[in-house]
């Protein structure tokens, strides 16, 4: 190996190495993490909002009957994929109260997988990741 090969080659695993404590955002699988036997609708007002890649995210605060609050974190596709459905970033204000249909999480906790979401205009959206259920593929 000439010097600058073995220069590039150390360069190239110097760069490697310093990448691995890094944390990555995981990209899963459906079926790991969300029961399609459980679906659910979710009437709540938008407290958060993560546009983000694998998965956008919004979180929502959903009263219950008898007026207790919970927080519930439901799961969107890829930006670009809402975007291609006609979903901007914009139809997500906070405060705004939005209708979630999915699926829940196998944990237990308050997390969601959204097959769609109902602005209140009324505009219905398909708003899955591709492999669940409600993707429409």
């Amino acid at each position: 190996m000439t010097k600058f090969t073995s220069l590039l080659a150390a360069t190239g695993l110097i760069a490697t190495l310093g990448s691995v404590g890094t944390p990555a955002q995981a990209h899963h699988a459906f079926a790991a993490e969300f029961d399609a036997n459980k679906p659910i609708e979710l009437r709540g007002t938008i407290t958060r909002l993560q546009w983000t890649n694998p998965h956008s995210w919004i979180h929502i605060a959903v009263t219950d009957e008898d007026g207790d609050v919970t927080n519930w974190a439901v799961e969107f596709g890829a930006p670009y994929s809402l975007l291609q459905k006609g979903l901007r970033r914009t139809d997500f204000e906070l405060g705004t109260e939005v209708v979630v249909n999915g699926f829940l999480a196998k944990s237990g906790e308050p997390v969601l997988n959204a097959s769609n979401v109902t602005l209140p205009d009324g505009r219905d959206f398909l708003t899955a990741a591709e492999d669940s259920p409600g993707a429409g593929n």
